[in-house]
This record gives C-alpha cells, sequence and structure tokens, in this order.
C-alpha cells in the first residue's frame, strides 16, 4: 500500500512539474487533491488496515498529499509570475500622456441667483429667517387672512398631506412665526423651496422663493416701491423701468404686482412679454392689519410691508432661459454654462 502511495506521489509530482499553464494545473490539483481524487480514494481505505499498518500508512498518504499540494502553489505562483512578465514586456504604460483633468464642480444658477438676491437685500438691511417646509393650515394659510373655505385658496395649488398639513406654498408662513417671537421694529427675508401642484414649461411642481417683511412704525407704500426699485436695479441695472400695478393679495391691503422692463426687447415688445415690453416679477402690498391681530401687533402703532418673487423667474430673465425644467434635469452641457 506504502508502494502505491509513493507510485501516485511520483506520478503526480512529475505531471505538476510538466504542466504549462494554469488551467492544466488546476485539473491535476482536482485529480490527485480533489474530494473524489486519488488521495482521497487511498484514505478510505485506511479503515480496511490492521492497527499495525494505519499509522504507517496515514503518515505516508499525509506526507505525500502536502508534497502534492506545496508544488501545486508552488507551480502556480511561478505560472502567474511568469504570465506577469509577459504582460509588463507586451504591455506598455506611456508615462509621458497627460492625465485626465479634474472637472470642479459649480455652484448651481438657482443657487447663484438665490445668494445675489440674498446679498442685495442684505445690504438693504434685512436679515435671513428660516421656516419649516411641511406647514399647518393655520400658518400657511389662516394666519394669513386666508381663511377655511375662502376662494383664494384656489391660487396655490396646495399639496396636501392631511386635513392640517401640507408642503408650505410660499415662504409667507415664516413671516408669521417670525412676527409672533419678534417684536417691530424687523426687516426679515424667507428664502426657500415651496411646492404647488402645477408644472409646464414656466412653472415647477418644486421651485424657490424670495419673501421679504418690514415692519416699523410710520411704514408706508412709498417705502415699499423705494426698497423694490432698489433691488430691481440691482439685478437687472439701473436704466431698467420699473412699475407697480394694483392687485389683489389676501394678506396685504393694498396690494401691487411689480413689472420690470423686459430684458429681451428693453421695452420695444416682444414675444417674451406677450407685445406689452413689461414683464411681471413679483407680488407686493402693506401688511394687511388683520394679519398683524393674529401676532398680536397693534395696527394703530404699526404699518409694515411684505413682498415675494420665485427664484427661478429672475434666473430665467436674467439668463434668458424659456423653459424652467432646464433648471432640473441636470443636463451637463446647459449647467455648463453657468
Amino acid at each position: 500500500m506504502v508502494e502505491r502511495i509513493k507510485a501516485i506521489e511520483q506520478e503526480a509530482l512529475a505531471a505538476i512539474e510538466a504542466a504549462k499553464d494554469a488551467a492544466e494545473v488546476e485539473e491535476l490539483r482536482i485529480r490527485y487533491l480533489g474530494r473524489k481524487g486519488l488521495v482521497a480514494e487511498l484514505l478510505q481505505n485506511l479503515s480496511s488496515l490492521s492497527n499495525e499498518e494505519r499509522p504507517r500508512f496515514g503518515a505516508a498518504l499525509n506526507e505525500t498529499k502536502n508534497k502534492i499540494d506545496n508544488l501545486i502553489k508552488e507551480k502556480q505562483s511561478a505560472l502567474s509570475a511568469r504570465q506577469l512578465d509577459q504582460k509588463l514586456k507586451t504591455e506598455m504604460l506611456d508615462i509621458t500622456l497627460p492625465g485626465n483633468g479634474v472637472k470642479r464642480g459649480k455652484r448651481h444658477p438657482i443657487t447663484q441667483v438665490m445668494d445675489e438676491l440674498i446679498d442685495i437685500f442684505g445690504r438693504l438691511g434685512f436679515k435671513i429667517a428660516e421656516g419649516p417646509e411641511v406647514e399647518t393650515d393655520y400658518y400657511n394659510f389662516e394666519a394669513l387672512n386666508i381663511p377655511r373655505n375662502h376662494p383664494s385658496r384656489d391660487m396655490w395649488s396646495t399639496l396636501w398631506i392631511n386635513d392640517e398639513l401640507l408642503l408650505r406654498t410660499h415662504t409667507s408662513p415664516v413671516q408669521i412665526r417670525v412676527m409672533e417671537k419678534r417684536k417691530p421694529p424687523l426687516a426679515v427675508i424667507m428664502p426657500g423651496r415651496v411646492y404647488r401642484r402645477d408644472a409646464d414649461v414656466t412653472h415647477s411642481t418644486v421651485f424657490h422663493q424670495v419673501e421679504g417683511l418690514l415692519v416699523d412704525t410710520h411704514v408706508t407704500f412709498g417705502d415699499l416701491k423705494g426698497v423694490l426699485t432698489a433691488f430691481l436695479h440691482s439685478v437687472f441695472g439701473k436704466e431698467k423701468k420699473v412699475r407697480f400695478r394694483p392687485s389683489y393679495f389676501p394678506f396685504t391691503e393694498p396690494s401691487a404686482e411689480v413689472d420690470v422692463e423686459c430684458v429681451m426687447c428693453q421695452g420695444a415688445g416682444c414675444r417674451l412679454c406677450s407685445g406689452t415690453g413689461w414683464l411681471e416679477i413679483l407680488g407686493s402690498g402693506m401688511v394687511h392689519p388683520q394679519v398683524f391681530k393674529y401676532v398680536n401687533y397693534d395696527s394703530e402703532k404699526y404699518t409694515g410691508f411684505a413682498f415675494g418673487l420665485g427664484v427661478e423667474r429672475v434666473a430665467m430673465l436674467k439668463f434668458g432661459i424659456d423653459d424652467i425644467r432646464l433648471f432640473y434635469e441636470n443636463d451637463i452641457r446647459f449647467l455648463r454654462q453657468f
């Protein structure tokens, strides 16, 4: 039996030495050391031997198994080294080729415009205030003089979560939260995301607003006009004309839409401005006394004005973009331009 072991050992060692590639070595490993290999077959005969023969047979078989296993590993290592050497000789790396440049990211155009608007209002003395994007009916509507079942609620195309919670339709709720905690004088802007059930080339379900509020004694509509005119001249240039048109918002009285001279036709009339020469840019007005009641402000003592504008609207006009959806498609060809 020991002679049989030695014969298998010599046969295996000779075959492994003669192997030419890794696949052949793997076949030999399975033939001799696999679960159904020759060494495993000899191991099955161990129980049929006498107590005297079994230790000698087991030791010889174990020695043969180790020799075969070690030689297979050496052969695999040698073949791997030979393969690498051949690869290094045939495949060349040209270290003189220039590397791939790392492309630097830039701020999104919406972020650029948002930062610009915040900076302008900051220079006008306004501080930043923020609030939750998931709002209650009270802060989003009722405290802004929009009671339940009021027809003006249809202006906001609300995305409701349940009967009381909703995704805020404007950043105006932050005005209420600020006034609840602070007493006049105050001048704040509320930048942030808002949500409405509306989507086309000029409207998006998710978009950005910057709203503002100033409250003090003796604040007039003239102050409102002065601040917004200075703001729009900073954004579009001092040569642009600005006009105020009467409008309606439940939380301001009187209210006004603010237009700026068309940035495309310079007021001559074009497709963008529908031939009027003007572009609507924001809504504004004097804070309604009813709103002051909700926050316990004395409307006989304090007056104030509020305004709001869409950041995407300003960005579209500044950059000459005719489809709001381009801001959210993440097309690198579009974003590279900014």
